[in-house]
């Protein structure tokens, strides 16, 4: 097994040794991370360029260029179409989405549903998030394990606890700004490591087209997948309906890309931030599904899994590093570098949203409910850092159990899809249905999740049957070949004994979430009215349920609302106002309201 150079180990070690300077670094200038809205939200004072970065590192991280790469290299490049997904859903979380989250102004984004619904709902969807989030950082920090294993064979367990150590202590030490600074340069780093896997394999094949003619000979190149069979794993369908149930899920009503959102100074701020964010998500993407196809044109004659160099598909990236980038100094170190990076720059943003949500959404109430009190700026900013440290051990511990799952990106998509979907579909009530209520919405959300679950993790399914593989210009003797071929086609044989709900491509689950959660929840709610369950009072700002609180509704809704509600008037004979005509003094609800808006 080839080993880093005294050079990579440097590179490596000087791009450890800036994120943690960063984080140093803000935890004593400015305001020195003494306030909480500081701490959570950088002081809401933060640039549009650091934001943009950090929304597209804070997910496309190491899962995307190990993940796609592989993705493009052993099924096809029908992947790529999911960008469509992301032109299309960025107006809709600019316009729409995100305008609901910036009135409120709150750390955390569950906060909107118990104004809106109850604390119940909240409490629902918080613990939903918290969930999908600790079994994602995982497989985040199982990545990089893992690449740094297959390159330079450093023992797993310590490549985890240095990345799960450094991203917690800039994350903890310096706040929501050094996240956020670190990000740009890490994003950066991911870049240079994917363009370096693109220009080396140019330089071998001697033009990029030489690349595309090799992957369309051997059937990599499709884009003509119309098929409206839910099975089918990627087709236009699933890549631009599916990708964009999944790119919601994750870019609207995400805790921790609404928590970056929040950190710009004003809402149009916060919009170009999401524009922004677009063309350097879709850069990333594209180039990682060509690296995919550069490393394919390698590998063309003698694939690494089946000749038995590597044990998974996800490993063939860091392989192709050792066997083209080893002469050049320094150029692995900055590949595993990019690596690290990516999953430096997601790990903290994870820490920072779930310190935020377990704070807002379980710790203040629960103080508030036994202790009859309200936590002080400063015991918020404490616990805050204690739970920055907690979530930062947390994430080290669930990296040990990603290894058990195979396919990152796979497994990536599925759990933003069986959590996020249900997630989105909740939110998506409370801002589009006025009539919608919580016991009703809770209802669709416990449906949405079981059946995602059940879908998304019940067994068997069928294993995933790859484009042909290559083994006659391997050097050894025997390969693996025959009997992968022979088990795959044995499992296409045997397809349609499995049961159909598990057949459905993961790219669904999201899409699948959003509708029952959507749908089952507007329908429970009309049933709850029609039994007198529940009502939907809580939109109203007085007892007499005439003046609803717009601001909980999408801007187009929310000024409709508006205009059906004229100023209330009232006509008085003894009044001493011009024409004997003042308005109505505000109803105690609705000044609990304004108070809110004021405070937040």
């Amino acid at each position: 097994m080839a080993t880093l150079g005294a050079w990579d180990y440097a590179i490596l070690a000087l791009v450890l040794i800036i994120s943690v300077a960063i984080g140093i670094y803000y935890r004593f200038v400015g305001g020195k991370q003494k306030t909480t809205t500081e701490y959570l939200l950088a002081d809401r004072s933060m640039g549009v360029a650091p934001v943009a970065f950090s929304l597209m590192a804070s997910f496309m991280s190491a899962i995307t260029i190990l993940g796609v790469s592989m993705e493009n290299y052993q099924y096809g490049t029908m992947f790529v179409l999911i960008n469509l997904s992301y032109v299309v859903s960025t107006p809709v979380a600019a316009y729409l989405i995100i305008p609901v989250f910036y009135r409120l102004k709150t750390a955390s984004v569950y906060e909107y549903l118990e104004l809106r619904f109850g604390y119940a709902t909240r409490l629902a969807a918080s613990l939903s998030f918290s969930l999908q989030m600790i079994l994602y950082m995982g497989i985040v920090v199982y990545a990089p394990a893992l690449a740094l294993e297959a390159v330079t064979g450093l023992n797993q367990v310590f490549s985890i606890v240095i990345v799960g150590v450094v991203c917690t202590f800039y994350a903890t030490l310096g706040g929501m700004k050094a996240v956020l600074i670190t990000d740009i340069y890490q994003s950066l780093l991911m870049f240079a490591a994917v363009f370096s896997v693109i220009i080396c394999a140019w330089v071998k094949a001697g033009s990029l087209e030489e690349i595309w003619r090799v992957a369309q000979q051997n059937g990599r190149i499709d884009f003509t997948n119309f098929s409206v069979d839910p099975a089918e794993r990627h087709t236009w369908f699933t890549q631009i309906l599916g990708g964009s149930a999944t790119y919601l899920a994750i870019y609207g009503v995400n805790q921790t890309q609404v928590q970056r959102l929040m950190a710009v100074r004003s809402l149009s701020a916060a919009r170009a931030a999401l524009w922004w964010c677009l063309p350097i998500l879709c850069l990333l993407s594209v180039s990682t599904c060509f690296s995919g196809l550069c490393i394919y044109w390698y590998y063309r004659n003698c694939d690494p899994l089946l000749e038995g160099r590597v044990n998974s598909r996800d490993q063939v990236m860091p392989l192709f590093v050792v066997d083209t980038m080893g002469e050049y100094t320094g150029l692995a170190g900055l590949f595993v570098s990019g690596i690290f990076c990516a999953s430096l720059s997601t790990i903290s943003s994870i820490i920072s949203s779930l310190a935020a949500v377990t704070l807002e959404d379980y710790l203040k109430p629960l103080v508030n409910c036994c202790a009859k009190r309200t936590l002080t700026d400063r015991q918020t900013l404490w616990y805050s850092k204690l739970l920055s440290l907690f979530f930062g051990a947390l994430c080290i511990g669930m990296a040990f159990m990603a290894g058990s799952i195979g396919g990152l990106l796979q497994a990536a998509l599925s759990i933003f899809g069986i959590i996020g979907g249900p997630l989105l579909g909740l939110f998506t009530l409370g801002m589009y249905v006025t009539r919608a209520n919580e016991k009703g919405a809770i209802g669709g959300l416990l449906i949405s999740l079981v059946f995602c679950f059940w879908i998304g993790f019940g067994q068997p399914k069928p294993p995933l049957v790859s484009l042909d593989m290559s083994t006659e210009g391997c050097p050894l003797n025997r390969s693996f070949a025959s009997d992968v071929f022979l088990k795959s086609t044995k499992v296409e044989s045997q397809e349609e004994h499995f049961f159909y709900l598990y057949r459905i491509s993961y790219m669904w689950y999201a899409a699948l979430g959003f509708l029952i959660a959507f749908f089952g929840g507007w329908l429970l709610s009309w049933l709850c009215e029609l039994f007198n369950w529940d009502n939907n009072r809580r939109i109203y700002q007085d007892a007499d349920c005439t003046l609803i609180k717009h601001d909980l509704f999408v801007p187009p809704l929310a000024k409709r609302l508006q205009r059906r509600q004229m100023p209330q008037l009232v006509v008085t004979g003894t009044s001493s106002e011009i024409g004997g005509i003042s308005v109505a003094p505000p109803r105690l609800d609705e000044i609990e309201w304004e108070k809110h808006k004021a405070v937040a």
